[in-house]
């Protein structure tokens, strides 16, 4: 387990995170974190859970018009 630390920069609270940890995470500077609720406390991760949603529509439209985009890859 990693302890993370809050100290307060400014009027905000910032944390490090140790390198070792952002390498498993494959997070960088400059990366967006994501803390997900949930049941069991949050998870952080560096996956948009917006983004899964989004390819779940595109997922859905191109099964339900597979035929026409068959036909558009032909040309």
């Amino acid at each position: 387990m990693t302890e993370l630390k809050l100290r307060k920069t400014g009027n905000s609270l910032v944390t490090t995170w140790p390198k070792d940890l952002l390498a498993r995470l494959n997070a960088k500077e400059g990366d967006t974190l994501y803390a997900v609720e949930t049941p069991q406390g949050f998870l952080v991760t560096t996956f948009d859970p917006k983004f899964e949603k989004t390819m779940e529509a595109a997922e859905r439209v191109f099964r339900r018009n597979k035929e026409a985009y068959r036909e558009l890859s032909k040309r």
